[in-house]
């Protein structure tokens, strides 16, 4: 577990397994967002898009008359990568009631600034440590090129690496500092839809999982049920 986590503002006695974002790097520092209370509801969107030839896309695409022909017929067509958007409530209020001292005079902006650092562009330095690009550490753009950071999205069993492509967030109340005690983010997430540590076992377990589940459909329409 990394050092570098913002404390769980959960003081109930209910067990609740909690998602959260990591930064992914060969640091023994990485950055971790705990969520407090998991979001109410993910929006997955995933889109074919469709360029065929001059005059095919009147009809929708080109004439087929077996199965065998679908590579040709779907030629043009072009799945893009998968993003998903999160809403997420970060609340210091049972903190900053427990009594911890962080959350009353800091409230929720270390996790803002955690946000802020996940997709702000980052420099790797000469000496190999990695920098926020705005800050100019890292040399000069020929010498090293701004990326973005590559993060962990884990929810339960799924880990996804992903990108974040937009984040938005609303203040709802101040301390009398005017540092932030709510905040309701906004993230939207591009999964990274390629062969690595962790999208190939969760599309080995996207298609194991739908194996599983037309056997059991096809022994249920089997039964007459």
């Amino acid at each position: 577990m990394s050092e570098n986590t913002v404390p769980s503002g959960n003081h109930s006695k209910l067990k609740v397994t909690r998602g959260f974002l990591r930064e992914y790097t060969n640091t023994d520092n990485a950055l971790e967002l705990h969520f407090e209370f998991n979001p109410s509801s993910i929006t997955r969107t995933r889109a074919v898009e469709i360029k065929f030839g001059e005059g095919q896309a009147k009809t929708g695409g080109r004439d087929f008359h077996d199965a065998s022909e679908v590579p040709r017929v779907t030629q043009g067509a072009t799945v893009k990568a998968e993003s998903f958007t999160v809403k997420i409530l970060l609340d210091a209020t049972d903190r900053m009631n427990a009594g911890d001292k962080d959350a009353q005079s800091k409230g929720v902006q270390p996790e803002l600034d955690i946000l802020y650092y996940m997709v702000e562009p980052k420099l790797q330095t000469p000496d190999g440590a990695t920098t926020l690009a705005a800050l100019g550490e890292g040399g000069s753009v020929c010498q090293s090129q701004p990326y973005p950071s590559v993060l962990e999205f884990h929810w339960g069993d799924q880990i996804l690496p992903v990108l974040m492509t937009q984040l938005q967030f609303d203040v709802k109340a101040y301390l009398p500092s005017l540092l932030p005690y709510r905040a309701e983010a906004t993230l939207t997430l591009q999964i990274i839809q390629s062969n690595n540590p962790f999208y190939t076992p969760e599309i080995s377990r996207v298609f194991a999982s739908t194996q599983k589940a037309l056997g059991a459909l096809q022994g249920f329409q089997d039964s007459g049920s």
